[in-house]
């Protein structure tokens, strides 16, 4: 079983946030493969499901981002999941906007919400897909900037990078890691 996680801050005033792009592609993979997050459980919408044979557990944890790893814990020793059958998508203000990057496991890279996960589980062994969202103007708030939304030029970039992002989760599923970061990084 794969537990998938999509990071961003629940209500609708951050909905579409630059930090709320994890939700945005868990969402169009759950669509994409008919997976409805209704059911409440550990703090987070969950939807079940089988993706090419393999079950997956999708969830969109809300907890504020910053506590991301209150609910992903929960999520993981709920469900019996290992790390390395976690896999957290988030957004990244080092990546261009609209690139993604497949990470096997690491540091949060200053990702308060991945650094909220690997403090709650103890462990940095899990993998992530990293979305782009560009970086503020030299000298701009960091935080204004992940809780503003795309401009209409932005949304277009990441309009298109989503569904390589679903993509990019199949291949995990059905190929493995290897094959996803061959081909989407």
């Amino acid at each position: 079983m794969k537990l998938i996680v999509g990071l961003g801050n629940p209500g609708r005033a951050y909905a579409a946030s630059r930090h709320n792009v994890g939700f945005m592609c868990l969402s169009h993979f759950a669509r994409a493969h008919g997976i409805s997050l209704i059911q409440k459980q550990a703090r987070s919408p969950i939807g079940r499901g089988e993706v090419a044979g393999a079950a997956v557990i999708l969830a969109r944890p809300r907890t504020y981002m910053n506590l991301s790893g209150e609910a992903v814990s929960l999520l993981v020793r709920k469900f019996g999941v290992s790390p390395a059958d976690l896999l957290v998508i988030h957004d990244d203000l080092d990546l261009p906007l609209g690139k993604l990057r497949i990470r096997r496991q690491g540091s949060s890279g200053g990702h308060k919400g991945v650094q909220s996960i690997i403090t709650s589980l103890g462990s940095e062994d899990f993998p992530r897909i990293r979305v782009g969202i560009g970086c503020p103007e030299e000298g701009g708030d960091t935080v204004s900037y992940v809780l503003a939304s795309f401009t209409p030029a932005e949304r277009q970039a990441i309009k298109e990078v989503i569904p390589q992002v679903s993509a990019a989760i199949h291949c995990l599923l059905t190929e493995g890691m290897a094959a996803a970061m061959n081909r989407y990084n």
